[in-house]
């Protein structure tokens, strides 16, 4: 994990107290490593955040195959049973990720989702690393 440049615990939970459901929020980096979390634990944070940098790389590729797009992902949702993933773009090589049970509304979520990234994507950005470190 990378080290937290900034406490995003009251903004992470704003987000889990105004949508129901939410299991667990995790704020990674491009390549893969958790910036931040709330809900869950350490680990689980860390498996998922991991996941996700496939899960970008796929969309990257995928929208690349769609004429006019810029190959950005902004968002991908996937309905699994018993909850749904959200992953949404949320700055310079940073990702915010969100996992909830059913009772999460998916129009809800990301709406919230989006309005939490429009306050503060300055503040989820992941620096390049070059062999480990900050450059």
């Amino acid at each position: 994990m990378i080290q937290q440049r900034a406490n995003f615990d009251w903004m992470l939970k704003d987000l889990a107290d105004g949508v129901p459901g939410i299991e667990m929020i995790v704020v990674l980096s491009a390549d893969g490593l958790r910036i931040a979390r709330y809900g869950g634990d350490p680990d689980a944070a860390d498996r998922v955040a991991a996941a996700c940098a496939g899960l970008q790389s796929l969309a990257h590729a995928v929208a690349h195959e769609i004429p006019d797009s810029d190959g950005r992902m902004k968002m991908v949702i996937i309905e699994i049973n018993g909850g749904y993933f959200y992953l949404m773009a949320a700055g310079a090589n940073a990702y915010l990720a969100v996992l909830s049970d059913v009772v999460a509304e998916p129009g809800l979520m990301s709406n919230r989702m989006r309005d939490l990234v429009v306050r503060i994507g300055a503040h989820l950005t992941s620096p390049p690393r070059r062999n480990g470190q900050t450059v």
